[in-house]
């Protein structure tokens, strides 16, 4: 099959951040399935495992990342019970296993949903890993209850991109939240207010802003972006016994005493935490790609495509890595095969 990855970690430019290769199609055993790959997306993850896999190395065996992807399934493994041969399906992947950019891949169903009947590959694609994100952020983490939470204020920094895309949708449209997005562009802005964010405020000066649409203080945040820069902020616009959670890494400690009198909650949330340590609840993101799926279906939730660049080579998968990096990138990119 065909393949593509890099050796070293180099700049998206250089002639050989990317490369085509061949290798030998998976066999499926077990829990996994053998997906034949239509489409992917390409997430800020991406770039990131690119550009620090392989750092001062050279692999012997090119690495394959990638991890969004919508395919039809060709082969089943021997414990498996959720999916046949023919099924199409769409995933979030596994951080620790080989990736979505080839032709075919392995993947544990239990992570595995049904493809949205409504939604073209490509627009399927653009889904799984910031829809997981977003649900497991508010639901899961925040353990927002839609029957006694309805009309509790959620401020998601990032609107525009890819978790906060689908996370202003989750959180107005399931959950019933009273949602404000940060935006700092007009086309940004827009964005947030289509996808049915209540309030979109700039990101600068953020407390004043909150004031300004009568907001001083917030129920829930989650952060998509950067919780150092915010921190201090955070801490003084949460409301007591509120809940923060971010996606976003730390690159020094956060001083979490600042929530003690208020008795504030906090969460890290990773997608990747249930397949990486195969917790006892790892089925839960194929029943939450299921329930996405149908929310899809009926209208209630929308694709964040984008961008489609049609062709799986490595000059698409160069694009789309320069599209992340460059941070200004509204919604997602697909590569269609």
């Amino acid at each position: 099959m065909k393949a593509i990855g890099f050796k070293q970690s180099l700049p998206i430019t250089e002639k050989n951040s990317f490369i085509e290769f061949n290798t030998e199609k998976p066999n499926p055993t077990g829990y996994d399935i053998l997906v034949k790959i239509s489409a992917i997306s390409v997430n800020p993850v991406d770039f990131k495992v690119r550009q620090s896999a392989a750092k001062d190395i050279i692999l012997d065996t090119p690495k394959i990342i990638g991890w969004d992807a919508v395919g039809t399934v060709e082969a089943v493994g021997d414990t498996t019970s959720r999916f046949k041969k023919g099924d199409h399906v769409y995933y979030a992947g596994d951080i620790t296993r080989s990736g979505s950019n080839a032709e075919y891949q392995l993947i544990d169903e239990r992570i595995v949903g049904h493809k949205p009947k409504n939604l073209t590959v490509a627009q399927a694609a653009a889904i799984p890993l910031t829809g997981l994100t977003a649900w497991e952020s508010i639901f899961d983490r925040i353990k927002v209850d839609s029957r006694t939470d309805k009309g509790k204020t959620i401020l998601i920094l990032a609107g525009a991109g890819g978790v906060g895309s689908m996370a202003i949708q989750i959180a107005k449209r399931v959950a019933g939240l009273t949602v404000i997005a940060t935006a700092s562009r007009p086309e940004s802005e827009n964005w947030c207010k289509e996808l049915g964010a209540d309030h979109v405020v700039n990101h600068h000066n953020l407390k004043a802003e909150l004031e300004k649409i009568s907001y001083s203080q917030v129920d829930y945040v989650l952060d998509c972006v950067d919780i150092n820069n915010y921190w201090e902020t955070i801490v003084e616009i949460i409301k007591p016994q509120g809940h923060i959670v971010t996606i976003a890494g730390s690159n020094k400690p956060l001083n979490l005493s600042l929530l003690k009198t208020k008795s504030v909650s906090f969460s890290w949330e990773f997608m990747y935490t249930r397949s990486m340590f195969t917790t006892n609840d790892m089925d839960r993101q194929h029943q939450i790609l299921n329930e996405i799926a149908n929310l899809l279906d009926t209208g209630t939730l929308k694709t964040t495509l984008t961008t489609t660049l049609d062709g799986f080579t490595v000059d698409n998968l160069k694009k789309a890595h320069e599209m992340q990096e460059s941070g200004k990138t509204i919604g997602k990119t697909v590569i269609q095969f």
